[in-house]
């Protein structure tokens, strides 16, 4: 059973009240980079530079993107918060780095980065597990469309197997939009996917902490226009609806909380994440979609929202988050 929300709320309050500002030392900020989610990136490492120059922090943006990354030994950091998203931020690649540089660092180490943003690699280990995913296959160029709609169902999701915020992603209604839907996929990355697509609520839980000392926060339902929870409902629009609390039944909510919680410790993941979950509106079975290591930090960002639903504003919990760097041991 998940601890209680305001035991976490408690406890970051407490750790905040106790913490040396400037025992956090220089700051870097990473944003931007180099993946397809660069936008998004800029987004979320504006909002955490604003917050922390708030809270007293000398932090100082660094965009990989714009940089070599290797120029980070330079900048005299004592270390950095995380807020890249996709490939060479999300994927174990600058964790990487930072280890080799001795620079603690927000967020998940290098290898379950790597495992997490690689869907197919998720789910197997998941799958290894016991946990509930939706039914799969990694599609190539040579794939049978029609064994695959057989297999997989449809309608079926498409997407790349290394990359989020639906970027490249295709609800598939019949088998001759399947080409289509690989094509633009692959664009964007090596691995395709394709998955059965599960009817129903649209959840999410963000997690905290580490291995049996991680929790799970609210829940979140999301509502978005015609069920299309694309790019631009995920970040623009305001007509997506979020309900936190949920409005399920309180069992719904503690077994979205324990499936969360048990892919993120499967994954080794660390600090906090986001996982991702599919309420069956038939049968009412939960499915495990993916797992962010690196979450967004917007406006419409949902680790916000379930912090501040638990009693953390943004500010503090971007705080938190950073201060984690000064417990946990690179390589850890």
């Amino acid at each position: 059973m998940p601890k209680l929300m305001t035991s976490w709320a408690e406890r970051v309050k407490a750790d905040l009240a106790k913490l040396n500002i400037r025992s956090l030392g220089r700051v870097g900020v990473l944003l931007g980079g180099s993946s397809d989610e660069r936008e998004i990136s800029l987004m979320s490492g504006n909002g955490v530079m604003d917050a922390l120059l708030k809270k007293g922090v000398d932090a100082h943006p660094f965009d990989p993107g714009l940089r070599c990354p290797t120029e980070l030994a330079k900048e005299k950091f004592d270390r950095v918060f995380i807020s890249l998203h996709g490939r060479y931020g999300e994927d174990g690649t600058i964790q990487g780095l930072l280890e080799l540089l001795n620079l603690p660092y927000t967020g998940s180490g290098v290898l379950a980065s790597a495992l997490s943003i690689d869907k197919i690699a998720t789910k197997q280990i998941w799958l290894s597990h016991g946990l509930s995913t939706p039914e799969f296959e990694e599609l190539t160029a040579n794939s049978d469309w029609e064994v695959v709609a057989k297999h997989l169902g449809l309608p079926l999701i498409v997407k790349p197997a290394n990359g989020g915020s639906s970027l490249g992603l295709t609800k598939v209604k019949s088998v001759d939009e399947l080409p289509a839907a690989f094509e633009l996929a692959a664009r964007l990355d090596k691995k395709v996917i394709a998955e059965t697509c599960i009817i129903g609520d649209e959840l999410t839980c963000a997690l905290v902490g580490e291995d049996v000392n991680a929790e799970a926060l609210p829940v979140i339902i999301i509502i978005p226009p015609q069920a299309n929870y694309d790019f631009h409902h995920k970040y623009f629009s305001d007509e997506t609806q979020y309900l936190c609390p949920t409005g399920l039944a309180s069992e719904v909510n503690e077994a979205v909380q324990n499936l969360a919680l048990a892919a993120y410790r499967a994954l080794g993941c660390s600090t906090w994440g986001r996982a991702d979950v599919m309420l069956d509106a038939k049968t009412g079975k939960l499915y495990l979609l993916e797992m962010n290591t690196s979450p967004g930090m917007t406006s419409h960002s949902l680790v916000p929202m379930s912090a501040k639903a638990a009693g953390i504003e943004y500010a503090d919990l971007v705080l938190w988050l950073l201060s984690q760097t000064l417990v946990k041991k690179v390589g850890a």
